[in-house]
């Protein structure tokens, strides 16, 4: 008799959907978090000023401000009013991650995603337990703390040790003292996700991806599993996803069930699309309810040992 062996995450879809397809929303997802990221370097390292500032205020071409909506909040927490532009700027934000889904901003722009999942692949290919895995509410109360600190102290408080904060002022900004500390910071947080806790950061601890995820409870852009009749439980899907619980609902829910992701801990990385095989989840709206009826192919994801 045959022995079954389990191929290697998204292998097969690299074998039946070519190497481009199982890896274009991640590949994009770097080149993305890569331009915002050159758009801030561009002035202070090459001497083109389109964008000015950081993520947390910049002004493009001297006219467009754009303003962190978590930034505003805790300066009005610390009872300080902002600048009408301030106003401006948060609000564009606001309805952009609005529309199109709040923790875009984790998967697609903070420049801390390539290191968690830098420090996600080792832990994997180390092999290593899941380890601490804090309620996923905890990033909820410290979003709170965030805000209670900053009226206390009269302060913007989490930006003065906001990771993503210290690493673009380091890049944009640093001097050799400087990087030298955002290293370590940066180095703190791998070595967290890597050792402590897999996943810890972005998924359970920070209040950046809190603040966004409860902003975009009602965004239009969501990834369904209209493909769900297809799925031969593979299992490759919960082991790409940084938020893996948000997937089951939409996968195995019932007929008349929507197969829309709805949780706002979604990012919309675009790796459950990659890596399956039979093509279950793509992205839509979040009007589109429509299931696919078809019945799983004729084709087996094991080889024989």
């Amino acid at each position: 008799m045959k022995e079954k062996t389990k191929l290697p995450v998204g292998a097969e879809a690299i074998h039946l959907k070519g190497w481009w397809r199982a890896h274009r929303f991640l590949l994009l997802r770097r080149l993305s978090q890569a331009f915002f990221l050159l758009l801030f370097l561009l002035g202070p390292w090459f001497g083109l000023w389109w964008v000015t500032g950081m993520l947390a205020g910049s002004r493009s071409f001297g006219i467009l401000p754009l303003t962190d909506p978590l930034v505003l909040a805790q300066s009005l927490a610390a009872g300080h009013w902002p600048e009408v532009t301030a106003l401006i700027g948060a609000l564009i934000v606001l309805i952009a991650y609005a529309l199109i889904g709040g923790r875009v901003y984790c998967s697609w722009v903070c420049p801390i995603n390539p290191v968690t999942d830098a420090a996600h692949w080792l832990h994997d290919r180390l092999g290593l337990q899941k380890g601490w895995q804090p309620k996923r509410h905890t990033r909820l109360w410290l979003l709170g703390t965030v805000l209670v600190v900053s009226a206390l102290t009269g302060t913007i408080a989490w930006e003065a040790i906001n990771p993503i904060t210290m690493l673009h002022r380091g890049l944009v900004f640093g001097t050799a003292f400087g990087m030298g500390f955002v290293g370590a910071l940066v180095a703190l947080v791998f070595l967290f996700d890597l050792l402590v806790s897999r996943r810890g950061w972005c998924g359970h601890l920070c209040p950046v991806g809190a603040f966004y995820g409860l902003l975009g409870t009602r965004s239009l852009l969501r990834v369904s599993a209209t493909g769900r009749a297809a799925c031969d439980d593979c299992m490759d899907c919960f082991a790409v996803c940084p938020e893996n619980h948000v997937i089951a609902p939409a996968l195995r829910g019932k007929e008349g069930e929507t197969p829309l992701i709805l949780s706002p801990d979604c990012t919309n990385c675009g790796r459950c699309v990659d890596v399956c095989s039979v093509d279950v989840f793509a992205f839509t709206h979040r009007f589109d309810t429509h299931v696919e009826t078809s019945s799983p192919p004729e084709r087996s994801r094991h080889s024989a040992a």
